[in-house]
Parts: structure tokens; C-alpha cells; sequence
């Protein structure tokens, strides 16, 4: 059941939210670049858009713990519903919950088998208990500031913008974990261009800029390769910012069993909905293929290399590693 939005903003955005199994989530690094990557959003019960990721790569919260400016975009891609699906783009300011993680775990258990579970459909509850590298979670509570929506999905026509009528009232994050961070799981790719390559079939890309202090996340209305990167044309009512840039191109299945992701950042240049994105590397990603065979051994190998972390991101923050515990009835 969708949780009731307050009065002063668009019941339609939770009803758009409550419905999506993906989202774009934007952060921003301690340089001030935008950093996106695709989740699956829910509607918090106070009347937030929240998101999660994972205890063992918590690299999504922790940036929004440093700073609190984050943006949320429901906009159908790599999605198979209706094209004229809404738009919907949330830009507000994070709280970071990770005080309990028997709890946080527990809500994403609950929350993401009710609303994705066909992943785990028929996989014995024994063999579920032993993902807790996977379900253990970091949650992300968006409070928004302003929402910006193409009520039919057209890009082609002005949208409708909310804005705060005052000042946000935003909790504080639980404190950050102490000790040193753990070391990057991979090294970073080499090359960009066969990322490139890969993004070619997942459709257009959503970018993500910086405008007016807080992360621009939208869908391109068209975007053609270059040699050094993209030139993109951006939705009617949204003005190209020059400075770094992310793309973040995606496609996933009808209940989110598998996805790909291609994620390039770089720097942007452009006048009105023109925008020119010289790309500088690609980000490392964990990609479920179609295959099923395929997906089970990656989904495998990823559980190996993380369930040493886990232990690791608990004891930083001085708690127990967190149970899987199945859902009351």
C-alpha cells in the first residue's frame, strides 16, 4: 500500500515511486561530482522517497552521509511498462539510517521480496539466510525539496514543478562508521570506450548534472555517440549545466532478475537543451546477466568476494553482522 504523502506535495510522485522497481539515484562525491546508479525506491512511512545499498559496498550512503544533496528519478528507463509512463524527479536531502542494522535488514527483506521477490521465487528459505551479504542494507531517506514531473512521460512538454513552501525540516544521519574504510573491491576500467560500446544497446541514458547546488538527474530525449563522448538533448523546462557529469545507461527485466548497467562520468558543455559530455572513465559495476546459468554464477562470485566484508562494515559500526530473517506471514 502506497504510504500517505503529505498535503503540500504531489500525491501522484508517491503513487509513481510506489509502483516503480527502479530509480536513478544521484550523490555527490567530496569534489562535488554527481555519481548515479540505478535502485529500487520505496515510499518511507514520514513521508520520504527512500532507497538503499548494500552493508558490504555502502559507497551510495556514504556519500550522502558527507552530503546530504541527493536527487531521485522515477523515468521508466530500462523499463518495459507503458511509454507514457510519468516522469518523476525528486531532488532533496538524505538521512542516513544505519543505527540498526538488524532492522534495516529486516525492512528490506520484508520490502524487496513484496515488491521484486520474483529474483528469489522458489530459492529454499535455507539458501536465502545464507545471503546476508546481500540483504544486510544501508537506507537512504530522501526528504524532498523540489519535484519536477512529465505527467504522460513527454519530454517534449513543459512539467509540472513542486517546491518546498519553507524551510525542510531534515532529521540527521545516524553517525558515520569509525575506522578506516575497507579497500575498493576492483581496480577501476582501464578504457571506457568498450562500456560505451556495452551502453549502446541499454537504451537512452539518464544524465545527471549539477544545477543550482543540488544533483540534476533526467532522461535524454536523444543522445548520439562522439568520439569523445555524447552529445545529448535534454528534456523541455531543463537547461544544460556545464560541469561534471554522469551518464548512467540501464535496462533490467520485468521483475528485476537480471539487470545491466553502464555508468561513464566526465564533464558537459551546452546551451539550452544541448548538452556535449566529454566522458573520462567508466565506474565499476555488478551486472545480473539474462542467462540464468549465467546470473547464479555471478550472483555466486559476488557472494563470495562480499560475505568477507560484511563482518568487516558491522564491526565498523559497532554492531553484530545482521540475520536474514524471513517475513511474518
Amino acid at each position: 500500500m502506497t504510504a500517505s504523502a503529505p498535503t503540500t506535495w504531489p500525491r501522484e510522485a508517491a503513487e509513481v515511486f510506489d509502483r516503480a522497481l527502479v530509480c536513478q539515484y544521484a550523490s555527490l562525491t567530496r569534489d562535488g561530482r554527481p555519481v548515479t546508479w540505478p535502485v529500487t525506491p520505496y515510499v518511507g512511512a514520514g513521508g520520504t522517497f527512500d532507497v538503499s545499498t548494500g552493508l558490504t559496498y555502502p559507497d551510495k550512503a556514504e556519500r550522502a552521509r558527507r552530503d546530504p544533496r541527493v536527487a531521485l528519478l522515477c523515468s521508466g528507463a530500462g523499463d518495459s511498462g507503458p511509454d507514457r509512463a510519468p516522469v518523476v524527479l525528486v531532488q532533496g536531502r538524505a538521512t542516513v539510517r544505519d543505527a540498526d542494522l538488524q532492522a534495516g535488514t529486516d525492512r528490506y527483506v520484508r520490502e524487496s521480496t513484496a515488491k521484486t521477490g520474483a529474483g528469489f521465487a522458489g530459492m529454499p528459505w535455507f539458501l536465502v539466510k545464507r545471503l546476508g551479504w546481500y540483504f544486510a542494507r544501508v537506507w537512504v531517506e530522501v526528504t524532498p525539496e523540489r519535484i519536477v514531473r512529465w505527467p504522460e512521460g513527454d519530454l517534449s512538454g513543459t512539467p509540472e514543478v513542486w517546491t518546498s513552501p519553507g524551510d525542510v525540516a531534515v532529521p540527521a544521519s545516524d553517525p558515520a562508521p569509525t575506522g578506516p574504510r575497507l579497500p575498493s573491491r576492483s581496480a577501476p576500467p582501464m578504457d571506457w570506450r568498450p562500456f560505451a560500446d556495452r551502453a549502446a544497446r541499454l537504451g537512452e541514458p539518464v544524465v545527471t548534472m549539477v544545477a543550482d547546488g543540488l544533483p540534476l538527474a533526467v532522461p535524454t530525449r536523444s543522445a548520439v555517440r562522439t568520439e569523445a563522448g555524447f552529445d545529448l538533448r535534454l528534456p523541455v523546462g531543463v537547461r544544460a549545466a556545464g560541469g561534471p557529469v554522469c551518464l548512467t545507461f540501464h535496462r533490467h527485466g520485468p521483475a528485476m532478475e537480471w539487470q545491466e548497467n553502464v555508468v561513464l562520468v566526465g564533464s558537459g558543455a551546452g546551451a539550452g537543451d544541448r548538452l556535449s559530455v566529454r566522458v573520462e572513465r567508466a565506474l565499476n559495476d555488478w551486472s545480473l546477466p539474462e542467462n540464468r546459468r549465467e546470473r547464479g554464477r555471478s550472483f555466486l562470485g559476488q557472494g563470495r568476494m562480499l560475505r568477507k566484508r560484511l563482518e568487516a562494515e558491522a564491526a565498523r559500526r559497532g554492531q553484530p553482522v545482521p540475520r536474514v530473517r524471513r517475513p511474518p506471514a
